[in-house]
């Protein structure tokens, strides 16, 4: 499919004006911001340069494209074993799971694999032409067979959860079809681990036909079922093909609401259904805008947002380790020791807060998190275990189907404690980003309130006077260690989180002075040589993969350099991290790209993220390790965030960490902590001028990174009254809805937003030629 090349798109689009930032600016700009999408706008630009091609036959979920919705998920490639005879359309759910919580969350709760359609031309498949194109969230192209081509678009529905697939064949390929295959609705992990005692698989799937309209309902062991039901429309020269699948349990309700969703969707044509998909997805994308010069790095963040939108939804369960698109995967669930948390960073800074499963997932089941904690505790305290199903429930305990939340000095189980508090941190972050006060009212206060309680059932003072904690395991290392950092660290962060929002709640707690002294007493992290321990009995000396261990220099930033001696401890437990080959994946490089950047090291930051893309991200942006994972790829994009901006600790940074590279930059609308919206511009390695607008009126403190006198202005353009907090950084006192325009002193720059031109040409992902 031939396309302009990256150079001349983004040159064009430049040179056109792109859009100019709305707020403090004539009428007619600030239509520009919001105008319908044209050839000359900024976030059309990006997109259309970002789209995945494939010129090649795909032939795993690691290279395919994918569609989504947060609840349906299709991944597309070759049919295994058949490549030139047909294309396999996956379908998987993200609510479609089993209900036998006796055989644990990775066995009896599972997320169950639904099935495939397969498209099988007449002749066989000698060439292929197909691009995912992100702006409007859909596959198009051509198959070609030795007898004739099959044009295809396909999408899945953002509301109607319907996958519509239209193809207009040629002549010698109007007699292609479609085949149903319904996968054995049994737990994925049985291809990795052995059956627990007495697991047996769930009945076969039944096929029927229900008034033009096909169905597949799988019956479950449990009571409930699952249903796929699905119909082909002929309209002049085209066959389109809608699917759709449907959840029910303990009732067996799924089958009418398939029935119902098929035959109202089919009733509309293709380019009906695409309207108002597209145009959720086009606005979606206008949220927020970054652009960079590096073409490859660029491209994958823009994937990212689509992968996020295609996979999560506030409603939507929390994603699984595969998101929707479930596979054979030794992972077939949802996991809270690292995944959950990495999938929804990005959601921030992108200004995504709509796709924020977390927060109401810990809220709406929360009364399933004090079952995972032994009875004796559940009165005041809260858990999550390694694993759960989407209602938060981990089901059996055992090293076969699944740890529940241990008890700290005893094993077995491995006490992993800490998992709730760091999903904890995610919802701080949505509080943080949006001020919005509900959130640390009723969900973070009260959850972590009892998080924090069953460490505090554990904390024993020792003969140093010091607050020690048994043992706890710290994931992933391996072995049980007293004072374990995973859990000192959470455990300080919780306790001064808990302390912080009393007083903005204006709450009295009686557990405050508990708290404060647990501040005050509890025994500092420990450190050898090397730097931090994973915990006092057990010494950083093997590679690791997860960095529980540096919790409090990143993500929670309780450390950051703030002195030498923090500086040097920092960087070199960062060094001693990293230098361990063997076990280090792709996580292991956006931990390190992210840890540098809080230290102000652009590039190394930038060799970090060059180290995943080469060693682990997969054609088409997706990421494996002994099965499908889609949490590295999108916290690279933190990553990308980091090295854009920061604003821990009440600070706005502007920049903090880019290579030289990356002498140009354009970043718009970017959320930060304080619910603020940053715009800024970077021309020839200078910030040439920083916007923010705020949406709760907090304090305003921003490190805007101009060199020499500056002018502050407000959004009419006069001059407002600002005060230096340090050299670069000043603090401004904005109420809701005002806006601060910060630029050398002097200068009135072209405030247009539109993207950089690239520093060489990249191949684009997918399968390219």
């Amino acid at each position: 499919m031939p396309s302009p090349s990256r150079r001349t798109v983004l040159a064009t689009g430049s040179a056109v004006g792109g859009a100019l930032l709305a707020g403090g600016m004539p009428a007619q700009a600030r239509a520009a911001d919001h105008a319908d999408i044209s050839d000359s706008d900024p976030w059309r630009t990006v997109l259309d340069d970002a789209d995945l091609v494939w010129q090649r036959m795909p032939k795993t979920w690691y290279e395919g494209p994918y569609l989504g919705n947060g609840f349906l998920g299709s991944g597309i490639y070759a049919e295994p074993g058949a490549e030139t005879k047909a294309v396999r359309f996956n379908v998987q759910h993200s609510e479609v799971q089993d209900h036998r919580p006796e055989f644990g969350s990775l066995f009896g709760l599972a997320r169950l694999p639904i099935g495939w359609f397969t498209l099988e031309p007449v002749g066989a498949i000698t060439d292929l032409d197909w691009r995912l194109g992100l702006r409007d969230a859909e596959l198009t192209g051509t198959l070609t067979t030795d007898q004739g081509t099959l044009t295809l678009r396909a999408l899945v529905h953002n509301s109607r959860s319907v996958l519509a697939v239209e193809v207009t064949p040629s002549e010698g390929e109007r007699d292609f079809r479609w085949v149903f295959h319904p996968a054995d609705a049994i737990s994925p992990r049985a291809d990795f681990k052995p059956l627990p005692d007495g697991y047996q698989g769930n009945p076969p799937a039944e096929v029927a036909e229900h008034d033009g309209v096909s169905t597949a309902v799988q019956p479950l062991l449990s009571g409930g079922q699952h249903v796929t039901a699905w119909r082909e429309r002929t309209r002049g020269g085209t066959r389109c093909l809608y699917v759709h699948v449907a959840h029910s349990y303990p009732k067996s309700t799924a089958l009418g609401r398939a029935l119902t969703t098929v035959r109202g969707a089919s009733a509309l044509p293709y380019d009906r259904l695409a309207g108002t998909h597209r145009a959720w997805w086009h606005a979606y994308y206008r949220k927020s805008f970054l652009s960079l010069p590096d073409a490859r790095i660029q491209r994958f963040y823009w994937i990212q947002l689509y992968k996020t939108a295609s996979a999560a939804r506030r409603d939507a369960p929390v994603m699984a380790t595969s998101g929707p698109w479930l596979e054979s995967t030794p992972w077939p669930n949802t996991w809270w020791n690292l995944n959950v948390q990495l999938e929804y960073w990005l959601i921030h800074g992108s200004n995504h807060l709509e796709l924020d499963a977390v927060t109401r997932a810990l809220s709406e089941f929360r009364g399933n998190l004090s079952k995972e904690v032994s009875d004796r505790y559940r009165a005041d305290s809260l858990g999550i275990p390694r694993t759960t199903d989407p209602q938060l429930v981990n089901g059996a305990a055992g090293t076969l189907t699944g740890y529940g939340v241990g008890i700290p000095g005893q094993d077995p189980p491995t006490p992993e404690v800490g998992n709730l508090t760091w999903a904890l941190h995610n919802v701080w972050l949505s509080y943080r980003h949006t001020m919005d006060e509900s959130i640390l009212r009723d969900v973070l206060f009260p959850l972590l309130r009892k998080a924090i309680n069953y460490y505090l059932h554990f904390l024993e003072p020792g003969a140093d006077g010091k607050l020690h904690l048994p043992a706890t395991f710290s994931p992933e290392y391996g072995g049980n260690s007293r004072d374990c950092n995973y859990d000192l660290m959470l455990l300080t962060w919780g306790c001064r989180t808990l302390l912080e929002s009393a007083e903005l709640l204006g709450v009295k707690d009686a557990l405050a002075p508990r708290w404060r002294e647990v501040l005050a007493q509890r025994v500092p992290y420990p450190t050898d040589a090397n730097g931090f321990m994973i915990g006092a009995d057990i010494p950083f000396a093997k590679s690791h993969r997860h960095y529980s261990h540096l919790l409090a220099v990143y993500p929670l930033y309780e450390l950051t350099g703030r002195t030498p001696d923090e500086l040097a401890l920092i960087e070199k437990s960062l060094a001693h991290w990293v230098g361990f080959e063997g076990a280090l994946q792709g996580y292991t490089f956006t931990g390190a790209a992210s840890m540098s950047a809080l230290l102000g090291k652009g590039e190394d930051a930038l060799r970090y993220l060059g180290q995943l893309m080469t060693r682990f991200i997969q054609p088409n942006t997706m990421y494996k390790e002994s099965g499908p994972v889609i949490e590295t790829p999108l916290s690279a994009a933190q990553s990308l965030h980091d090295m854009v901006c920061q604003s821990w600790g009440g600070v706005v940074r502007v920049f903090p960490a880019l290579p030289a590279a990356w002498a140009d930059l354009t970043v718009h609308d970017f959320r930060t902590q304080g619910a603020f919206l940053l715009s800024a511009v970077r021309r020839d390695g200078v910030t040439r001028w920083v916007r923010l607008v705020s949406e709760a009126g907090a304090p305003c403190v921003v490190r805007h990174g101009i060199a020499g006198a500056i002018d502050v202005r407000d959004g009419r353009g006069r001059p407002l009254r600002y005060r230096a907090v340090s050299d670069g950084t000043i603090q401004v006192a904005l109420r809701k809805d005002e806006s601060v325009l910060i630029t050398a002193r002097g200068e009135r720059p072209d405030l247009t937003i539109a993207p950089v031109r690239p520093n060489a040409d990249a191949p684009r992902w997918g399968l390219p030629a």
